[in-house]
């Protein structure tokens, strides 16, 4: 089986941490869902056939109190259509940006206790994924794409 990446490797997770703390960051969110979820079999939705779109959905609500209390937010959310430039084979579930005022609250909800009960919805239904930290830029309309 290929590398799933669903959780941050603990040099991945160093690098982030590294960076500084106190400024707004954009959070890219690409996410791909298992057909089934899976779940540890000793938690209460294993035997319920969950899809992997459901699943997220559960991790969406049971950490959205936490993401917006840190201050978190949903700027930009899109539906794949069409791979342009990449592989052919790779597409792409749910696609967005979240903003969090600083690092150090992204910090601060992945480190909540009800964030990370929240995760465990997340790992049953994530088949792979990538989570790219983004310094956010203003636009300067009509100066191209430098």
């Amino acid at each position: 089986m290929a590398d799933q990446h669903i959780d941050p490797e603990r040099v991945q997770f160093d690098a982030f941490k590294a960076l500084p703390r106190d400024t707004v960051i954009h959070m890219l969110n690409l996410v791909r869902f298992k057909a089934a979820a899976t779940y540890p079999a000793d938690h209460p939705l294993a035997a319920d056939a969950l899809t992997g779109a459901e699943a997220y959905a559960h991790y969406g609500a049971d950490s959205g109190p936490v993401f917006h209390r840190v201050g978190g937010r949903i700027v930009w959310r899109g539906t794949m259509e069409a791979m342009v430039i990449g592989p052919d084979a790779e597409h792409w579930d749910a696609m967005f940006i979240a903003e969090y005022p600083t690092s150090a609250a992204f910090m601060e909800m992945v480190t909540d206790p009800v964030y990370r009960q929240a995760v465990i919805h997340r790992q049953a239904a994530v088949e792979t994924s990538r989570l790219i930290r983004c310094n956010p830029k203003a636009s300067r309309s009509g100066t191209g794409f430098g």
